[in-house]
């Protein structure tokens, strides 16, 4: 029998751990302390929701109360935790209450980043992160046209995809060459830098924004190269930060992320972190498949029985229909080199080391096909 579990955070990371230790007991006290409302959802849904007309209604699976009913647990939305006391295994919440925990979960997500831009506009740009957000934007976007995403990445390239399929004018600016600039070799991102313009996305590529000023109801952006963009909004997808603070202000090790081991358990007794938060063996996976693995791994840990977490080579859809894209990123600290081969419409990239073993790929278009085939030619992420 394991020992009462607190779990903070009501996101995908904070659900699996929940979902997977009930598998195992349905009578273990589980407590999860969420920041806001609580319900579950698929936040992957949101960079490409405007397109299957999801309202945020929709897309909510579950409220807190239908939740806690289902996972035979409890849940206090909008509960925020302001300091863990790992001696005394207690939380202190916002309002003073003190919490006792057994065993502690972190899952925390991450924020978006925040660019330092200049401008009276800078307030007024939108992150879409939560379904709070997703709510906001979707708002925000009604008698609108014209949309600005700072950030050609993987979020960033999603959006872009979904706005201009559902009629908006839509430019990206990036400060590198290509979309999906970390993921993809040059000749795939010029590949999807053609698909996407041929839809409508117009790229403003090899250049940063300078400043966001607001004139009425629309917004000039200045470019370092010394471009201006006029919008209705203004959109950052720019990257992720892991949420630390909570674990480095009790004094548990943080790097980009909160450090754990292959039982995914900080430095401190009973403690734990996974999902956005988390770093593994220098890793931090914000994606899907990683949770889905952490979490089957952390349940059983929780329970009683250590298990190391294992991660295979789990491949990433890019969810731009305009260009079918999955990458299965490569450690690019092992020396290699891509290996393109251009087909009819489409790109199969392999990158491989200098011994010829496959280490990732990039397939796209029509090369989306062979997917399969070269995963389980893939080597393990964590063996």
């Amino acid at each position: 029998m394991g020992k009462s579990v607190v779990i903070v955070g009501s996101g995908l990371a904070g659900y699996a751990v929940a979902r997977e230790i009930r598998k195992l007991d349905t009578e273990l006290p589980i407590e999860m302390l969420s920041a806001d409302h609580g319900g579950f959802y698929s936040k992957p849904m949101l960079s490409n929701a405007i397109s299957y007309g999801k309202t945020p209604e929709s897309i909510l699976n579950g409220d807190a109360v239908q939740m806690a009913e289902q996972l035979k647990i409890s849940i206090r939305p909008f509960c925020r935790v302001t300091l863990i006391d790992q001696e005394d295994h207690a939380l202190t919440l916002s309002n003073g209450e003190r919490i006792v925990y057994g065993q502690l979960v972190l899952a925390l997500g991450a924020d978006q980043v925040r660019l330092p831009l200049s401008g009276n506009g800078t307030a007024a740009i939108l992150t879409v992160n939560d379904l709070d957000d997703y709510k906001k934007f979707r708002d925000v976007l009604i008698g609108r046209r014209r949309v600005c995403i700072i950030g050609a990445g993987l979020i960033g390239c999603e959006f872009a995809n979904d706005l201009v399929a559902n009629g908006y004018q839509v430019d990206v600016v990036d400060m590198s060459a290509q979309p999906l600039g970390r993921l993809l070799p040059p000749v795939g991102g010029a590949f999807i830098q053609k698909k996407l313009a041929a839809a409508g996305v117009v790229f403003h590529l090899n250049t940063t924004t300078q400043s966001v000023d607001q004139i009425q109801e629309r917004f000039c952006l200045t470019l370092t190269n010394g471009e201006s963009i006029e919008s209705d909004i203004v959109l950052s997808a720019v990257g992720l930060n892991p949420r630390t603070q909570l674990a480095a202000a009790a004094g548990i090790q943080v790097n980009r992320g909160i450090v754990v081991n292959r039982l995914l358990r900080t430095h401190c007794a009973d403690i734990y972190a996974l999902g956005d938060c988390a770093e593994v063996e220098g890793k931090v996976l914000p994606f899907v498949m990683p949770i889905s693995h952490a979490a089957r791994a952390l349940a059983a840990t929780l329970m009683g029985n250590p298990t190391q977490i294992h991660y295979p080579a789990m491949p990433v859809i890019v969810k731009t229909p305009s260009c079918p894209t999955v990458v299965s990123p490569p450690d690019f600290s092992i020396k290699g080199e891509w290996n393109v081969e251009t087909e009819n419409d489409g790109i199969k990239a392999i990158y491989q080391d200098n011994a010829g073993n496959m280490l990732g790929y990039a397939l796209l278009g029509a090369a989306i096909k062979e997917r399969n085939a070269l995963t389980t030619q893939l080597p393990a992420i964590l063996k």
